[in-house]
């Protein structure tokens, strides 16, 4: 019996309130419409700001990171949205002025906003995942944010084709078949995206690129790090502290420079000459070459050679008649020699690999005397200062040789000509 006066008390209510809607069709509408906003407005207040809010606060004291991944990315607050939305869904049908096929139609739109939330909420749970992944050892080595964003793509179209059958009440099957036949639109319209997705994946597949590897792509003035690997772009910043945005299909279609090889060696090469005036090549006299032996760094080359020209000199009795039979040393030779023996003294200079200092074919400005070595030391700053010291010295040691290098006339040049001249 008690349970008899709730039933009766709920239905004496609803007969009220269906009189009243009766008689008052467009009151009740807006009373009707005004309390499912209201109760629409409450849900989100109450999901957003304190529930939202407290699943925030839990994540940050568990000992979990993948909770706390997705709270970064709003996660929780996306998926949020469901609940006013299903209050106002669920609310729709007790509007009294609202026909049957209005109602359904409004509950349509509902419908397909919820799917916009759940497709926004699951972008949020990939970027979630790919910053758990970022955390990784072997993230630069393979990154996946390509993928990800291609996920998130196929996800957001099949969302746009269920939108779509359910606006306008159709099986979201026929759409896909209408769809079919529209692939060859749609692979123009996508064209770049499928040519990025196909380059990420050889580019990741065949560790070409990383974030961070330093590469040169002169097409597209990059010359810089890679500071960010996406499905449709890959991202460098210059040295000069610019950006550089290059499409990642265009990385199949154009070569470029990846540095990784160089910075995972330890050695940063030095390849540069001087270059010599060939007027001042010439034989060096006795008694240059016992000045010469003041540089203790040319002891064991002058005696080698020494040794080697007193042996062939016996054997050819010839040499001792005219010196245009001898062999002699040259001050180019001798300073190569030098040169060579200073690197190897130097301990910032890699003596364990690519090591020479070679003469190249004569041009019209000089004889180049190139240095090809490695700093031992990659950083830039340090490689820059190596090489500058190198040739610092070199510069200002080769006169000991009684060697120029060459230089274009100067205007202090043709003025100091033109007063021999008068």
């Amino acid at each position: 019996m008690p349970d008899a006066v709730p039933a009766t008390t709920l239905a004496a209510w609803s007969s009220a309130f269906t009189a009243w809607t009766v008689a008052q069709p467009l009151l009740a509408t807006l009373v009707v419409a005004a309390l499912i906003v209201v109760l629409a407005a409450v849900s989100y207040v109450v999901t957003q700001r304190y529930l939202v809010v407290l699943l925030g606060r839990l994540t940050r004291r568990t000992r979990f990171v993948w909770d706390q991944a997705l709270d970064e990315r709003d996660f929780f607050r996306r998926l949020a949205w469901v609940v006013p939305l299903l209050v106002v869904r669920a609310g729709l049908p007790a509007v009294p002025l609202l026909s049957d096929g209005f109602t359904a139609l409004l509950q349509r739109f509902v419908a397909a906003a919820m799917l916009l939330v759940f497709a926004s909420a699951v972008g949020a749970f990939l970027a979630a995942l790919g910053d758990l992944y970022a955390r990784m050892p072997n993230a630069s080595v393979r990154p996946i944010k390509g993928y990800l964003q291609a996920i998130v793509l196929v996800v957001y179209i099949l969302v746009a084709i269920v939108v779509v059958a359910t606006l306008i009440g159709r099986d979201p099957l026929l759409i896909l078949g209408g769809l079919g036949a529209a692939s060859a639109v749609l692979l123009l319209v996508f064209r770049d995206t499928l040519l990025s997705l196909v380059a990420g994946i050889q580019l990741t597949g065949n560790d070409l690129v990383r974030v961070g590897d330093w590469i040169e792509m002169p097409q597209f003035d990059a010359d810089g790090d890679v500071i960010d690997i996406a499905l449709n772009t890959v991202k460098v910043q210059n040295w000069d502290r610019t950006f550089t945005v290059i499409p990642t299909h265009k990385f199949l279609d154009h070569s470029f420079r990846n540095w990784r090889g160089m910075e995972s060696s330890g050695g940063r090469r030095i390849m540069r000459s001087i270059l010599i005036d060939m007027q001042s090549v010439r034989f060096l006299t006795d008694d240059e070459i016992v000045a010469l032996r003041r540089f203790t760094l040319l002891h064991a080359y002058l005696d080698a050679k020494a040794s080697d020209i007193d042996a062939w000199t016996a054997t050819h009795p010839e040499a001792a008649a005219d010196p245009v039979n001898a062999r002699r040393l040259t001050n180019v030779g001798t300073f190569r020699a030098y040169v060579a023996a200073y690197l190897r003294a130097r301990s910032d200079i890699r003596q364990d690999m690519t090591f020479l200092v070679r003469q190249l074919d004569p041009t019209p400005q000089g004889l180049p005397l190139e240095v090809y070595v490695f700093v031992a030391d990659i950083q830039w700053p340090v490689y820059e200062a190596v090489q500058s010291d190198v040739f610092d010295h070199l510069f200002a040691i080769i006169g000991e040789f009684d060697l120029r290098v060459f230089q274009e006339p100067s205007g202090r040049d043709v003025r100091l000509l033109a007063r021999l001249q008068d």
